[in-house]
Order: structure tokens, then sequence, then C-alpha cells
């Protein structure tokens, strides 16, 4: 399958049918605020539950790795948990939510799935300038698909407002770009 996508949109992500909606999340997985909170008063008890289990039995994520849990009563059969990186002068930025990115794309594909929604990871709270974090998100978004041709048909950069998915449109065209010509249809 040559027909993968990497897209924008604007939309509720708590609302989009998928098999995986990336969670930015704390490395506990309480979802006390933003998008957690969001995707814990629509996945309800079943989510949040699925959630303790995970820190309960492997402990708190760490940088880099990812948490695998069901989605509750989201549209989406499971929600990939990843910490990014909170902002910080001093340290590789980048590379940090870049690891963040992969480890959520990692685990999609260990679970099988072919449609990913993807938010703007450690924008919030995190305070990850959203233009930088938006062109880090998606040319990793990029570089994996081209690196694993034939897995995850659609990755869908989501933001929640106008501000957000304009940020995203912006990074995936420079990211498009900046990357070796390839067969896949991103846009």
């Amino acid at each position: 399958m040559e027909d993968q996508t990497v897209k924008v949109l604007q939309a509720d992500i708590t609302s989009e049918r998928v098999d995986v909606i990336v969670n930015a999340a704390n490395e506990y997985l309480r979802h006390g605020g933003g998008l957690a909170a969001a995707l814990a008063s629509v996945g309800g008890e079943e989510f949040v539950a699925d959630s303790d289990r995970w820190v309960s039995e492997h402990g708190p994520i760490r940088s880099g790795d990812a948490a695998v849990t069901v989605g509750g009563r989201l549209q989406a059969t499971w929600v990939v948990h990843v910490v990014g990186p909170r902002y910080r002068e001093g340290q590789d930025n980048p590379a940090l939510l870049r690891d963040a990115i992969r480890a959520a794309l990692d685990a999609s594909a260990r679970v099988g799935a072919e449609t990913v929604a993807m938010p703007a990871i450690s924008t919030g709270v995190f305070g990850y300038p959203l233009d930088a974090a938006t062109e880090v998100i998606a040319s990793q978004c990029i570089r994996w698909v081209q690196q694993h041709r034939g897995v995850l048909r659609e990755i869908r950069l989501v933001g929640y407002d106008g501000r957000t998915a304009a940020a995203f449109r912006r990074g995936l065209e420079r990211a498009i770009a900046a990357a070796p010509p390839t067969g896949s249809g991103s846009r």
C-alpha cells in the first residue's frame, strides 16, 4: 500500500473516527486538563480505568516511550499516550519531540492501526512554541511514513482551532518541501 497520507484538519480530536488517537499525556496518565481531560470526559470510565491499570503495571511513562489504552467511548479503538518535552532553553527540544512522535507512530503500528489522529503535542502547558512544534511533528510524521511503507494509511494532524490547524498546515508544507521525493500522497 503506497497510498499513505499525512493531512491537516481542524476538528475536535475526541470525535475523530480513527483507529488511534494520540494523547499528549503526563507521565502518570492523570487526565486533569487539556486534551487528556477531554479524552477522559468522552472516553469514560473504561478509558480512565485502563490508564490507571497501565501505570500500575508499568510505572510512569518515560520520555520517548508510549502507553496504549482502550478508547472506551471514544470513536477510536485505542489511545496512544506519549509524554512530549516540557520546553526548556538549553535542551534539545526538537529531538525530544521527535522521539515522542516516533513512539506514538510505532505504538500505533504495533496495534495494527491504519488511521491516526495526532494533536499538537507539548504546545499546551508544556510550553513548546506552536509553530516550532507543529513543524517538528509534521516533519517527523513525513519521515516516519517514508521509512515505513505500507504502514499507517493516514495520519491526521488535528488542530483544535484555526490557529493550530494553520500552524500544522505551514509545518506540513515545509516538511514536504524539505523531504526527499517519494511516491507518498502527502498533502
